[in-house]
C-alpha cells in the first residue's frame, strides 16, 4: 500500500475498555477506525483518523458479516483486524452452566475465528495485512475461578500461533496480545459469583481468592498501557508473535520453573488452597 494512504484498523468490542482505547490511540495516531460494538458507545475522543461505528456481535455469523461488509464499503480497504471482543464470568466450575461455558468459547475463541474466516479473502485480495488476537496472560498460565475463560484463552493462543504458519505463505501476519491484569473492571464484572442455595463447599476458597483477584486489578495499569502494545504490533517490522503489555513478569517463569513449582507459586499468591 501506498506509504501516504491513510490506514485503516477494524477492531471488535470497541465500545470500552482495550477496545476503546485502541480506537482512540489509532484515530489520533492517524489511522482510521471500524469500531465494531454491539450497542452505541459514548463518543470516542478522536484523532486526525476518521472513526466510524459499526454494530457486530461476533458470535452471529450473519452480524459478522454484515459489519465487515459495511466497514470495507466505508473506507474501501481494511489493512489490519484487532480480535478484541471478550466475554468472561467468573466463578467456580461446577457452578457454571452450560450456556455460561459456551458463551466463552463463542465469543473469546469462534467469534475471533468467524471475524477472521470472514475477513481473509479481502486482506488475501489486497496482498498485505495483519490479524492481532487480543488473548491474555490466562492463555499461557492458569488464575482460580477462571477455568472457562483460561480455557478459550489457550485456544485462541494456538489458534493464533497454528494461523500465523498458513498466512505467512500469503503474505499475511499473526500478532497475539496477552496482556496481564489490567483496570478494566474485570473482576469487578466478572466475578459476580452467585452461588447455588445448596452448594456450599467452595465459599471459603471463593472468599479467600476474590480479594487477592480484586487487589491484582486495582494496582494494575489502564487499557491504554494494551493500546500501546496493539499499535506496536500493527506497525512494527519485527517478525514477532506475541506481545505482552503488564503480563512478563507473570508468564516467564513458567519457562524457568518446574511446572509444580510455577503453580504452587500461583496458589500462594492467590490464597488458592
Amino acid at each position: 500500500m501506498p506509504s501516504n494512504q491513510t490506514k485503516t484498523i477494524l477492531i471488535t468490542g470497541a465500545g470500552q475498555g482495550i477496545g476503546r482505547a485502541s480506537v482512540e490511540l489509532f484515530s489520533q495516531r492517524g489511522w482510521n477506525v471500524a469500531a465494531m460494538v454491539r450497542s452505541e458507545p459514548q463518543p470516542y475522543k478522536s484523532g486526525e483518523g476518521i472513526i466510524k461505528t459499526f454494530t457486530m456481535d461476533v458470535t452471529k455469523p450473519e452480524s459478522v458479516a454484515a459489519g465487515i461488509a459495511d466497514a470495507i464499503a466505508a473506507f474501501k480497504r481494511i489493512d489490519v483486524v484487532v480480535n478484541n471482543a471478550g466475554y468472561a464470568r467468573g466463578g467456580v466450575f461446577e457452578e457454571q452452566s452450560d450456556a455460561e461455558i459456551r458463551q466463552h468459547f463463542e465469543t473469546n475463541l469462534f467469534g475471533a475465528m468467524s471475524v477472521t474466516r470472514t475477513i481473509l479473502p479481502h486482506l488475501r485480495a489486497n496482498g498485505a495485512g495483519r490479524i492481532i488476537n487480543v488473548s491474555s496472560i490466562c492463555g499461557r498460565m492458569t488464575l482460580p475461578l477462571l477455568s472457562a475463560y483460561c480455557s478459550t484463552k489457550w485456544a485462541l493462543d494456538g489458534f493464533s500461533e497454528a494461523l500465523s504458519f498458513e498466512l505467512k505463505s500469503i503474505g499475511l501476519k499473526v500478532k497475539i496480545i496477552e496482556p496481564g491484569v489490567i483496570r478494566t473492571k474485570f473482576v469487578s464484572n466478572t466475578m459476580n459469583i452467585t452461588r447455588q442455595t445448596k452448594l456450599n463447599a467452595y465459599n471459603e476458597f471463593v472468599d479467600n481468592v476474590l480479594p487477592n483477584l480484586q487487589t491484582w486489578e486495582d494496582s494494575a495499569p489502564e487499557p491504554d498501557v494494551v493500546a500501546r502494545s496493539i499499535w506496536t504490533a500493527a506497525t512494527d517490522i519485527w517478525p514477532r508473535l506475541r506481545y505482552h503489555p503488564a503480563g512478563l513478569m507473570a508468564i516467564a517463569p513458567r519457562g524457568l520453573v518446574p511446572g509444580n513449582l510455577y503453580v504452587r507459586a500461583v496458589r500462594r499468591i492467590m490464597n488458592a488452597w
